[in-house]
């Protein structure tokens, strides 16, 4: 937990600029300096990771994932492929496979999704239930998001998002009078953050309000799904009740963005959704910037419409595809993702700041974007440890 790291071409802080020809201390896990390597304190830390010129960012925030499922929608994406929409319904598909799968083989699942990630540069994640569809499979996928924090050096934000989608044959009000009752043992389980998914075929506005402000009074952070499919007001339902992110967005108007950025709603951008589901919205991240909307990015890794665990393949569609710039991007991809999880120690290496670093393969993060279907990473850091 005591690291030197040396010979950094460029560092990117994220709180201090950029330092050229640096080095950087972490003790105790925590970032005790940085700045120009001919600078370095004496008595730095005798263990040392060379990074031979290269770039060192903040360790990734991933912000939105849902990595603890079983099963593959295969035949979904095919069909999406040959022009088939997508409505959400596939979702159930997962349910299935979940629901009929072990805790144990769901924690395994989980941990080699979390062990690609952190070979991606990932360091810290937010993970989502969403596959279980009732109190007792909900709360199970909560139990299996802890044993895979314990399994994992990747820190792990557990969300309960017991309103993914209304089971089949569920009658809808009694199904929302579920979750909201679930909500007290599920923040005993664990869930630092309740989530909706408020869009059209799924939660009204109305419903995920009942929720969230039933998760708010038993201390849950709230996010939100929002806009993804159709525009609802969901983005505006965030501001209202001043939600850490609303995360998709892709059909939010102007005023909600305005609106969300008044409230300090952080938007995550999930540019490998629209990818997947070849929708072609690339368009919103810009409002949003407009609007003066603090961004995040995220993978949304999940079986269906993002099956993806890598943060810097996110980062090259954002500029790519959104038209951020590579600053805006390695931003939202460590600050502004971290600021969407109200974690203040994460997504940068200013001082006191968690140990969690990225040694790029690469001399300069653009080489990043600019290199498709390369290698990133040369090297994970968690906590001061070499992980990857």
């Amino acid at each position: 937990m005591n690291l030197t790291v040396r010979g950094i071409g460029r560092l990117l802080t994220m709180t201090a600029g950029v330092h050229h020809d640096a080095a950087l201390v972490v003790r105790h896990g925590r970032v005790a300096w940085a700045g120009p390597g001919r600078d370095l304190p004496a008595g730095a830390p005798e263990q040392v990771l060379e990074a031979g010129g290269a770039c060192v960012v903040p360790g990734f925030v991933d912000a939105h994932t849902h990595l603890v499922y079983a099963g593959v929608r295969r035949d979904e994406f095919v069909a999406r492929l040959a022009g088939e929409s997508y409505d959400g319904g596939g979702i159930r598909t997962t349910v299935e496979a979940t629901r009929a799968a072990s805790t144990e083989l769901l924690v395994d699942l989980a941990a080699q999704r979390a062990s690609s990630a952190l070979a991606h540069g990932t360091t810290t994640m937010e993970v989502k239930t969403g596959y279980g569809l009732s109190p007792e499979h909900e709360l199970r996928l909560l139990d299996a998001v802890r044993e895979l924090a314990g399994r994992t050096p990747i820190h792990v934000e557990p969300t309960y998002l017991g309103a993914h989608v209304v089971p089949a044959g569920a009658d809808r009000r009694t199904y929302v009078a579920e979750v909201i009752a679930t909500i007290p043992e599920a923040a005993r389980r664990g869930a630092r953050w309740c989530d909706v998914f408020c869009d059209r075929g799924v939660f009204t506005v109305d419903e995920a309000r009942q929720i969230l402000l039933a998760a708010r009074e038993s201390g849950l952070g709230l996010r939100l799904h929002a806009e993804e499919i159709a525009p609802t007001g969901a983005a505006g339902l965030a501001a209202e009740l001043g939600c850490a992110s609303a995360d998709h967005l892709e059909h939010v108007t102007p005023a909600d963005a305005r609106a969300m950025a008044s409230a300090g709603v952080v938007g995550v951008l999930l540019p490998t959704v629209t990818l997947s589901l070849r929708s072609q919205a690339w368009g919103h991240a810009a409002v949003l910037r407009e609007a003066g909307v603090e961004l995040a990015l995220a993978t949304d890794c999940n079986p269906g419409t993002s099956w993806c665990e890598s943060m810097p393949f996110a980062i090259q569609l954002a500029c790519l595809a959104m038209g951020l710039s590579v600053e805006e991007a390695f931003r939202a991809a460590t600050r502004g993702a971290a600021s969407s999880l109200r974690l203040a120690d994460r997504g940068h290496l200013g001082p006191g700041a968690a140990g969690d670093l990225v040694v790029l393969d690469a001399e300069h993060e653009a080489d990043i974007v600019a290199h498709l279907g390369a290698a990133a990473v040369g090297r994970t850091v968690v906590g001061g440890v070499p992980v990857g």
